[in-house]
């Protein structure tokens, strides 16, 4: 069959196909059982493979690549509106065939083995930490049943903990006191599992060039660097400064009309878990504010005596990210410069 774009559609056990030759009538429409996908594309001459960028996907990015085909990656929010008719595989497939023609589309970079490791130590450091906040707060509530206040503050829970469960005339009941006990040895073994969590990433950022480079960028330290560098692979995918602002989601909503701009909040778009990381870095910097004196810090000073906190945090973290693009699209060191 003389294939030249095939729309692949990712599911768990059968995977869907719709494929057009270079006149685009459709060659076929079939469902491939999971077993089968390699075996099939083998056969196949090379051709512009187009997949939404879900689970899985950029596994399947590299194993069709090395048979030789085009793959290109798409947000499921821009294929959507190629869909006709009801939600089915055979829809879905023939949807992603048809927007991955497209000349204006939005390709999303297929990730290496080494960025999916690197990120999916970020992942379960994350996962680690909200089941740590979940266990605090949990037990938190089950202490005030008894009468027992603890302030919402890891630091004090660490500080509180012990003195409470050795304190035998606090009125806990000796059964309940043992479920504490169960309970608090699980946070101390978080607490471990986080702290070797970051050690991997502090030393992921050792041996990394590029992530040495970014740490000297007030408000980045090891978390940012590694996760951006996984994240991003090569920046030159984005065209300035701004285009990787606007793929982290720090740039505002816009909604404007007959020649006046509206502009709004920031848009939320992108990776969330790295933009989270970028405000809280802007964050640090401006906490210590009054004792840095470079441009860029000076800059949010005043962006926060004329809007507030949060602002000035956000419009930081769009001025760092928009630093970081420019060291890793061109390999240069961190400059200050006047804003």
């Amino acid at each position: 069959m003389n294939m030249t774009t095939i729309g692949l559609d990712l599911v768990k056990n059968v995977f869907q196909v719709h494929g057009l030759n270079r006149h685009g009538k459709i060659m076929v429409r079939k469902a491939l059982p999971r077993a089968k996908v390699v075996e099939y594309f083998a056969q196949l001459s090379p051709c512009v493979v187009g997949m939404e960028a879900c689970a899985s996907a950029h596994y399947w990015g590299r194993t069709l690549e090395k048979l030789g085909h085009t793959v290109r990656l798409m947000a499921g929010q821009f294929v959507k509106p190629y869909r006709k008719n009801g939600k089915n595989d055979a829809n879905d497939a023939e949807a992603i065939c048809e927007a991955v023609s497209r000349p204006n589309m939005r390709f999303v970079p297929i990730k290496s083995a080494e960025q999916q490791s690197a990120l999916m130590l970020h992942r379960i450091r994350s996962l680690a930490v909200r089941e740590r906040t979940a266990l605090v707060n949990q037990m938190r509530g089950l202490f005030g049943e008894f009468g027992v206040v603890l302030q919402p503050s890891l630091t004090r829970f660490r500080r509180g903990i012990s003195a409470i469960l050795e304190d035998a005339e606090n009125g806990i009941p000796m059964p309940a006191r043992h479920l504490f006990a169960d309970l608090y040895d699980r946070f101390q073994q978080l607490d471990a599992k986080i702290n070797d969590y970051d050690k991997k990433i502090e030393l992921m950022a050792t041996q990394s060039e590029a992530a040495q480079r970014l740490r000297k960028l007030g408000g980045v330290g090891a978390k940012i660097a590694t996760a951006i560098i996984a994240s991003v692979g090569d920046a030159k995918v984005f065209k300035n400064g701004r285009q990787f602002v606007a793929w982290l989601g720090l740039v505002p909503r816009q909604h404007s009309s007959g020649g006046k701009a509206r502009l709004g909040h920031i848009n939320k778009r992108g990776d969330a878990y790295l933009r989270t990381l970028l405000i809280h870095g802007a964050r640090a910097v401006l906490r210590v504010a009054d004792k840095r004196k470079d441009p860029q810090t000076q800059w949010a000073m005043q962006v926060r005596e004329r809007r507030g906190n949060n602002i000035a945090a956000v419009a930081l973290a769009a001025k760092i990210a928009r630093t970081i693009w420019a060291m890793l699209s061109k390999g240069t060191e961190y400059r200050v410069a006047a804003i």
